[in-house]
Parts: C-alpha cells; structure tokens; sequence
C-alpha cells in the first residue's frame, strides 16, 4: 500500500511512458492535484516510439532508480509492460494491462486505473433493467473498459478487434465474471445493443477515422470513447448527429488520473482540481488549433 501523508517538503516525480503523448493532459492534472495539496510536482513525458522489451526494460529501471514515485503507462506499452514488473495488483494481473506502476521500496508494482476510472465514469449511462454492450478494441484500453463492464454486472458484453485473437483471449479473460462473447464483425457486435465504447485509437488527432459505421448508430443508445484528443471525436459527433447520448474521454482521463494519483501518493485529490486542468489543456489546444 502506498505510504499515507506524503511530506510536502519532498518533490514528487511522476510521469508517463507512451507514444505519442505529447497531447496528455496528464502533466497538467497531476502537478495541478499536487499544487492544490501542497506538494511540489512534476509530470515527465516520457516519449519513446517503438520500444522493445529492452527498451521498455531500461526505461522502467531508469524508474525505479532517480526517485519517481511511480509511472503511467499508456498505448501502446500497457500489455508489453507486465512481464517487465515485480508485481502487479489482482486486477492488472486478471486482465494483463497496466496503465499504472508504482514504486515502493524499490519495487515496480502495476496497477490498472483505466478499469476504475472507466468504471466510475460510465456507471450513469447503464440502465438498471439490463444492458448490452459492444466494446471495440480488445487492448490494453479496451481490456479495462470490458473489465470495467463486468464488475458493474453487465451481462452482456459483445467484444469486436479487428484481430479476433485479441477478442478470444479478452473474452475467455471474463470468462469467470459472466457473459462476454466475441462479435464476429462490428454489425454482429452492434446489433441490439444499448451502449458502444471505442477502445481503440481510431479517431485520436491526427487520425480523423470512425471505428464504426455511423449508420449504425441510433438515438436508442449511448456511446462513449476512451480518445480525448479530440474531446468530441468523429464517432461522438456522428453519435450526437442520431440522437444518441454520449460520453467523452474526460471523465476518464480524469478519474484513472486520480486513482493513480492515490496511488502514487496515498493521497485523494480533488477529481475537480483534476477536471479545471484538463479542460484548461483542452481550451488551449482548441483555440490553437482552430488558429492553424
């Protein structure tokens, strides 16, 4: 467990292992958090395309040794990570993603914040009275929004990757926790379903795709998107257009953000202090890019 009443003396090194992220709103939310509890923060972008098993192997060690408090993990390192750490948490370990690694005592401890956050940010879209979903994308996000999913007893989770072998071992990974199923196609996965996620990075600047057809959206459903970059992507608008409810990336991005956060610290910090900044990031980039 982290330690509780992080000294505010002490700096508190963070950061994120990814590519591309030079978009993240994680800096701003984290050394926001931090601010507002007293603490000195700094969030490092830690960018690397490509890297391998080696690579991914010295940057965590670089972790471990000049004083992070721990790591985020994002696309596409949060599957390649988990043989790389001492330990990950029950949840990290059922699904095998890691969006988070903590260190403690000079060990790297994984944990999945992707799972809670989405799980908190989606539970006002589902119906009391039975629902079913359609996740595409059977990755490292997609992974923790089925996971999420499951441990809110949705019953019926139809999984599309346009690699069905990701689907299989996504859906024999629930197995246990009810009833997730492998969508042939995206129509197959679709069709009579209340909710849509994407979880995958089809739709995220500079790609400007839809992972589905927007004639299959309709006003009977909500869809929501793990991409935040853009806020509204082509899928949400395309939603928007039929009727249909949606849920951005932000609630999210800003809810893994805190839970990790906790767990770096083992200190809650304000979800709301988190929010300001991660919409001042998103204002900014707006009217840039609207000024291009």
């Amino acid at each position: 467990m982290p330690k509780r009443g992080y000294a505010a003396s002490k700096k508190l090194l963070t950061g994120l292992i990814g590519a591309p992220i030079a978009h993240s709103a994680s800096p701003a939310m984290h050394e926001r958090a931090a601010e507002a509890l007293g603490l000195r923060g700094h969030y490092q972008l830690i960018e690397v395309a490509g890297a391998d098993a080696a690579g991914l192997a010295m940057m965590l060690e670089g972790v471990r040794r000049l004083g992070f408090a721990g790591v985020n993990v994002t696309y596409p390192y949060k599957e390649a990570v988990v043989p790389l750490l001492d330990a990950l948490a029950p949840g990290a370990a059922a699904m095998g993603a890691v969006n988070t690694v903590v260190v403690r005592d000079g060990r790297l401890t994984g944990h999945n914040t992707d799972t809670t956050g989405f799980a908190r940010a989606v539970a006002p879209l589902l119906a009391p009275s039975g629902n079913a979903v359609a996740v595409i994308g059977a990755g490292g996000v997609g992974k923790a929004i089925a996971f999420a999913l499951a441990t809110l007893e949705v019953t019926d989770i139809r999984i599309f990757d346009s690699e069905p072998a990701r689907a299989e071992a996504l859906a024999s990974l629930l197995a246990p926790r009810g009833g997730a199923r492998v969508a042939s196609s995206v129509e197959d996965a679709l069709h009579g379903a209340t909710g849509l996620v994407n979880g995958t990075p089809v739709g995220m600047l500079p790609n400007r795709g839809m992972p589905v057809a927007a004639t299959l959206l309709h006003d009977r459903m909500w869809v929501a998107d793990a991409v935040y970059s853009p806020l509204i992507t082509p899928l949400l608008a395309a939603a928007q257009a039929k009727g249909a409810r949606i849920m951005t990336g932000r609630e999210l991005a800003i809810y893994q953000a805190a839970d990790a956060f906790e767990l770096f610290t083992g200190l809650a910090p304000s979800t709301e202090v988190m929010g300001e900044a991660f919409d001042e990031v998103m204002a900014a980039r707006s009217s840039t890019y609207h000024a291009a």
